[in-house]
């Protein structure tokens, strides 16, 4: 049991570590120009030198959404790594973990939704360049949303012992 306590602990700090990585770097989506490679994130455009992101204003409010979610799943990842510590040493034995697992579970929710939105609205285009594809921020984002939601799971049914 110890062993998988930690194991669980392990892959709770990768994951949040992973979404501080997604939501700070601005590589979510990659293309090339004549001259260099172009990369995008939540945040900006960066080619030689990172500018301000380019957006309509019909998808300003969607790239504020994502913004917004992936700073979230942040917080809640964090709020349940903190609670599982509390409640690792104020537990009573044979008791679940329900709150730290009801709390993975909504950062699992704020990642889908951050990642849904990005995929719908800017995947298929990079500005000023041609031939985009995912960069790994946004793939990092989607195996967050993968281990939020083992781990979310995993804390529901684990119990102290």
């Amino acid at each position: 049991m110890l062993v998988l306590l930690a194991g669980i602990f392990v892959v709770h700090i990768a994951t949040v570590i992973m979404l501080f990585v997604s939501t700070i770097a601005n590589v979510w989506m990659v293309g090339s120009s004549s001259y260099a490679t172009i990369s995008t994130g939540l945040w900006l455009l960066c080619n030689r030198t990172c500018t301000d992101l380019p957006v309509s204003s019909q998808d300003e409010a969607s790239l504020k959404a994502v913004q917004a979610f992936m700073i979230l799943s942040i917080i809640f990842s964090v709020v349940a790594l903190v609670l599982f510590i509390i409640q690792l040493f104020t537990l009573e034995k044979g008791k679940r973990f329900y709150m730290t697992g009801a709390v993975m579970l909504v950062c699992w929710m704020c990642i889908l939704i951050a990642v849904s939105i990005y995929t719908a609205r800017f995947t298929s285009t990079v500005a000023f360049s041609t031939n985009p594809h995912h960069g790994y921020c946004f793939i990092l984002a989607w195996i967050c949303f993968c281990f939020s939601f083992i781990i979310g799971i995993l804390y529901l049914v684990l119990r102290k012992k």
